[in-house]
Parts: structure tokens; sequence; C-alpha cells
């Protein structure tokens, strides 16, 4: 890959996304890429907008407009303090392009849908840490798209989880 990668990282604001997030920052970003932040919402309350964004996601939300509480919670997401510090580094050390985009809908399918819709060169996800059964009766994202996306899936793993 060269420069002027897309380079998407799928966050749910848990642990494990924080970590891909990380890691794809000290490891992956070089100067002049673009960094999407993927993020899946379940269901949408507000039927209009649910009908307008599900098939394609939200609008682009550049850097600054991620970093506004008030804009967020016109999509109803909360950025955590941890998940924005991140972004300022990647940001600023590494003079990439920042973009958030929502979904709405079912987190396989739909992030399967970005990678293709947004043309990302590889996707980056943090992992739960299930174990097999626990896979089995919840499903796992992470292998859905692993095995679906069109692209190169990054699985960040907390080395501190360990599934049975």
């Amino acid at each position: 890959m060269g420069k002027d990668r897309k380079i998407g990282v799928a966050v749910d604001f848990s642990k494990g996304s924080e970590m891909a997030l990380k890691w794809t920052i000290d490891n992956l970003l070089e100067p002049g890429d673009t960094l999407f932040l993927l993020h899946v919402k379940h269901s949408q309350e507000n039927e209009s907008r649910n009908l307008l964004w599900s098939p394609s996601g939200s609008p682009f939300i550049p850097y600054e407009e991620l970093r506004d509480p008030e804009v967020m919670q016109k999509y109803e997401v909360k950025f955590d303090h941890e998940l924005l510090a991140l972004l300022d580094q990647g940001f600023r050390q590494k003079e990439v392009n920042v973009v958030g985009k929502i979904y709405w809908g079912d987190a396989r399918d739909k992030l399967c849908e970005a990678v293709g819709d947004l043309k990302l060169d590889c996707l980056v996800m943090g992992s739960r840490g299930l174990g097999t059964i626990q896979r089995i009766v919840l499903g796992s994202v992470t292998s859905h798209v692993v095995a679906n996306a069109t692209c190169p899936v990054t699985i960040v793993r907390d080395p501190n989880v360990h599934g049975f």
C-alpha cells in the first residue's frame, strides 16, 4: 500500500475498538492517509433519519465535527475522552485526514458494505475475546467481516482477555 491510503477502523467505544485505533495510529498510518472511523448503530429511533441514511450511512463527518458534542448528539453518538485523545494523536502526529461515518443496521453487513463503498485499502477491528461457545451463541462480527470483506482485515486482540 502506498500513500493516500483509505484505512478504516471499526469503533464501538469498547476497549477493543480503542486498542484497534491505537494500533492503527502506532503501526499503520502514514502522512496523507485518510482514517475512516466507522460506527454502526443497531437501531435508529428516528424513522425519517433511518430511511434517509440506512442504505448509505451518514454523510462524512469531518474531524472537527467528531470533536463537537453538539454535532455528535444529532447522531446520538457520544465519543469518549480516551478515543478523542487517540484521534488527536493520530491527527496531529501522523498528519492524516480523519473522517467519521455512521451506519444503521447489522454491524456485520454494514462494515462489509462500508469496505466496498469507501474503497478501503484495509480495515482494523478490535476483538471482544469471545470464546468458542460464546461465538457460536452470540455470533462474531469480526469472524463475519474477515470472511466477507473485500480488503485485508486486521483484528487487534486484547492480550489480557482469554476466551473459553
